[in-house]
């Protein structure tokens, strides 16, 4: 039984609903922090109660205003490492800067490994992440980094709503096709998979379906979903070559710029996300985004590590 001893949790600006999913689920009190900014746009934190030798869990995610968030966890971090914390974890459901994970120009930045030296050196000891967008970024650390998969969610969701005689799984792109492979092998159905070409980044130029859809209920799943612009073009070369239906199911829902209109537009029929990132006003907007939680597993995988038990039970089966 969990009793809550020892373990702190405390939450930033960026997601404080998950937090309180989290604490709910594991019957605990969210930790009394003030995150606030001052006149000239500082972050402060002030940590309102003892910390003293406690295990300490922080979580904040990679959306709305970036920088800040991140400026909150390494802030929140070192505030609680100078109060004699026992062990700090950093909970980010979406890694910031994820995707400037290698250097693809000329004096390109390789921001990923800089924000992990920014958690590094302001005192994290564990990093507990969901669905990196290159799990290299894994080895930018040196220590501990548990990277959860919301897939079990995922399938949970296609076996309790579909027909699976009937569902074939699409890779949007060819960097998607182990993830859509792993998840289609699991489900026992068919794969198919796009080939795209990016004049630049964000914007796709052609798309070469690879595999048969016809008469099927296509599920194309992705990481993450920015602008939609990829995933709202191949619902459509989906549609022309002769599936039923079309559904999209990604982990992180970004839906920045025209995405939410894109995707009412679109042939989509749903567009599924987790929540890993705040997603109530998005499904207040379009109706066509349903949300699946993850919360219970991110609270499991926060048990799990309190008590010094195994994690990887969870990159199979949906915690109850």
């Amino acid at each position: 039984m969990f009793t809550g001893n020892g373990i702190k949790i405390f939450t930033g600006t960026s997601h404080p609903e998950l937090a309180e999913i989290i604490t709910r689920r594991l019957g605990v009190s969210l930790g009394k922090a003030e995150v606030t900014k001052s006149g000239v746009g500082e972050t402060q934190v002030r940590i309102t109660e003892s910390v003293r030798e406690d295990d300490v869990y922080i979580i904040n995610t990679g959306c709305g205003e970036i920088n800040t968030a991140l400026m909150e966890v390494c802030i929140m971090i070192h505030a609680c490492k100078i109060a004699s914390a026992k062990r700090i974890t950093a909970v980010l459901p979406l890694f910031p800067y994820a995707r400037q994970d290698k250097k693809d120009k000329s004096r390109a930045p390789i921001t990923a490994k800089l924000v992990a030296n920014m958690l590094q050196k302001s005192g994290c000891d564990h990093v507990i992440t969901m669905d990196l967008h290159a799990s290299q970024i894994q080895g930018f650390f040196d220590v501990p980094v548990d990277k959860l998969y919301a897939e079990p969610s995922s399938i949970q969701y296609i076996r309790t709503n579909f027909d699976l005689s009937d569902i074939v799984i699409v890779s949007p792109d060819a960097g998607g096709a182990k993830r859509a492979t792993s998840m289609a092998d699991r489900l026992g159905v068919d794969f198919a998979l796009f080939h795209k070409e990016r004049k630049k980044a964000n914007e796709v130029s052609r798309m070469v379906l690879v595999g048969h859809v016809k008469d099927k209920i296509a599920i194309l799943v992705d990481d993450m979903a920015d602008t939609c612009g990829t995933l709202c073009l191949a619902a459509q070369h989906l549609t022309e070559a002769g599936a039923s239906k079309v559904y999209a199911m990604v982990t992180h829902g970004i839906l920045s710029g025209n995405a939410l209109k894109n995707v009412e537009q679109s042939s989509l029929e749903k567009l599924i996300v987790t929540n890993t990132l705040p997603q109530a006003d998005n499904v207040a907007k379009c109706s066509k985004i349903e949300v699946i939680d993850i919360g219970n597993v991110l609270a499991e995988v926060i048990r799990r590590s309190h008590y010094g038990e195994s994690v990887s039970k969870l990159f199979d089966e949906v915690p109850y």
